[in-house]
């Protein structure tokens, strides 16, 4: 497996790690509010109209809404699809452009500061993998012969 595979693994592997863990970890803290949704239908998750025709939103509205933006409605759910896009373009030798790592390392770092203790730094490890992985060059494979030659 050459380098750039490897690395763009490591990054699609700590990003599907990430918001897997993410999902995971709402479904244990918030599952009842979750198998709610299910009970009360699709639509129940982030309601157009207020209960009860209320003006103002009630604690458990407000608790079903956060855990919405908390689980599906999160940066878990595309971080996840990035990963797969990631393994599977390593997979097939395309290097994956350092804009995307770039903008991943700089949205985790961001996210870190603003919600410290978090594993969000662990982002920024994985748009630097992507970083590199772009700047690699791949060798020919006549180069390779002659620099086995030389050594």
């Amino acid at each position: 497996m050459n380098s750039r595979k490897r690395l763009l693994r490591w990054a699609s592997g700590i990003m599907f790690v990430l918001g897997v863990g993410h999902l995971s970890l709402l479904a244990l803290i918030a599952g009842e509010a979750i198998t709610g949704w299910v009970d009360r239908g699709m639509w129940a998750a982030v309601p157009l109209v207020l209960a009860d025709g209320g003006a103002a939103p009630t604690v458990e509205s407000l608790r079903n809404t956060v855990t919405f933006w908390a689980g599906p409605g999160s940066f878990a759910v595309p971080l996840v699809l990035l990963a797969c896009l990631t393994w599977h373009l390593a997979g097939r030798g395309v290097a994956v452009p350092a804009g995307v790592g770039w903008a991943l390392a700089a949205w985790c770092a961001l996210g870190g500061v603003l919600l410290v203790p978090s594993p969000f730094f662990a982002g920024v490890v994985s748009g630097a993998l992507i970083i590199v992985a772009a700047r690699k060059r791949e060798r020919p494979a006549a180069a390779r012969g002659q620099g086995a030659n030389l050594a």
